[in-house]
């Protein structure tokens, strides 16, 4: 499997983070929608590449393989980590083993909006300059798909939304220091290996001062996608088998039924 994260150049990044207000944003968010559960949590775990937001709570590091035991807890947050992950399918189905049943998993990642001006303005400067694309920002998941993977996972019950957030900035150089102190620079594998040409950020953020609001500020978009699910239980409902109604979606709707033609005979 060809990987996308460069894990020790991710370490690197997060050892010198010092701008956690995204992972606070994302702590508060986790805070709100358990009170939203009619379920106490007594053995919750939290995987997280920064623990230090998470100082009430027991965390595992978001490793390739999660130091989670099995049918231990009955709350699993994976905080705002996943969209590094190489195997973000293995990372969910490694949450939901460690799930006790009836257990619930919420997933906090980086969505497909997130950076997108960013993204826009690096690539269109680097193919004027250089005549070419390199990997510069992490791809992101669309929610649509993000969603999909709770399914893959085995999670009952599974629910995909997001929320966007809205950081403004004097100009793109602002913006490129501040990832560096979230700890979100660039850990791709496949990242260049030599310093990108000046002229490339130059160009990139004139680009970007093009967007700039009335306060004279770019906006930088981050999108959370938040993915949760329910280790499988007797207890949750189920869908029900097709053909199995009891009454006719006409009547409910209080509607005329047209049946439809038999095939071939249209």
């Amino acid at each position: 499997m060809q990987l996308l994260t460069d894990r020790a150049a991710l370490t690197r990044n997060r050892s010198r983070a010092s701008a956690l207000f995204l992972q606070d944003l994302v702590l508060d968010e986790v805070q709100d929608r358990l009170k939203e559960v009619n379920r106490t949590f007594t053995a919750p775990a939290i995987v997280t590449g920064f623990p230090q937001v998470w100082r009430d709570f027991p965390c595992v590091t978001d490793d390739e393989v999660l130091y989670l035991r099995p049918a231990a807890h009955d709350l699993v947050v994976h905080a705002l980590c996943l969209h590094w992950a190489n195997d973000p399918v293995g990372q969910l189905v490694q949450c939901r083993r460690a799930l006790q049943p009836d257990g619930w998993m919420m997933a906090l990642l980086f969505g497909g909006q997130t950076l997108h001006e960013l993204r826009s303005c690096l690539g269109q400067a680097e193919s004027e300059v250089t005549g070419g694309l390199s990997p510069r920002v992490l791809p992101m998941g669309e929610i649509r798909d993000l969603g999909g993977l709770l399914q893959r996972a085995g999670f009952g019950l599974p629910v995909a939304d997001s929320f966007t957030t809205i950081v403004r900035y004097s100009d793109a150089f602002h913006l490129m220091r501040d990832l560096r102190l979230m700890g979100e620079g660039n850990a791709l594998a496949a990242r260049l290996r030599h310093p990108t040409r000046r002229a490339v950020f130059a160009r990139a953020a004139e680009l970007y001062q093009a967007m700039r609001g009335p306060d004279d500020r770019i906006p930088a978009t981050f999108e959370i996608v938040v993915l949760t699910g329910w280790a499988p239980h007797d207890s949750q409902q189920k869908p029900l088998r097709p053909g199995s109604a009891v009454s006719r979606l006409a009547e409910a709707l209080q509607s005329a039924e047209v049946k439809l033609p038999e095939p071939g005979n249209r």
